[in-house]
């Protein structure tokens, strides 16, 4: 949840969270992928998460949560794989709970960034959602928007069949 709360950031980056990340009610993080820095204001949903975190913040080395508790923050390897491991193990938990649910869809990490496309829809203009999925091309996020707005399309194929 804490993923989609904050436009679909990808799991590697969720599992490196630091507490000193946040500030002043806002999350400062430079993206893993493309080294892109980004501020997003902490959705209050977001901080009812956080707040169940907050008193392990010195178990757990300053990380927000636990997977790189007792990692080397030296040793990039070491965070490399915990961050995989950690990866992995949300993987498994999102299918056990989609077989639980009932869900035939595929989940994974990834899909948090897939429902808020979804959701965003055609509500957020595609320049401020290129900036919330720091892409570096506003043609990625109309490609990856296009998976996802299909009123139009909806909408040109009532004004057909509805006349």
């Amino acid at each position: 949840m804490i993923a989609f709360y904050f436009a679909g950031i990808r799991i590697s980056d969720i599992v490196k969270l630091k507490w000193s990340d946040f500030k002043d009610n806002r999350l400062f993080y430079v993206m893993s992928k493309n080294k892109k820095p980004l501020s997003l204001k902490v959705p209050d949903k977001a901080t009812a998460i956080l707040d169940l975190y907050k008193e392990d913040s010195i178990l757990n080395n300053g990380y927000v949560f636990p997977f790189l508790q007792n990692v080397d923050y030296k040793n990039a390897e070491e965070i490399f794989v915990k961050t995989r491991n950690a990866t992995k193990l949300f993987n498994k938990y999102l299918k056990q709970i989609a077989s639980i649910c009932s869900i035939e869809k595929n989940l994974s990490n990834h899909i948090a960034r897939h429902s808020f496309g979804n959701i965003a829809g055609d509500k957020i203009h595609p320049i401020m959602l290129q900036k919330l999925y720091r892409h570096s091309d506003l043609k990625t996020t109309l490609n990856y928007q296009a998976n996802f707005i299909h009123r139009e399309a909806d909408d040109a194929l009532d004004s057909v069949i509805d006349f």
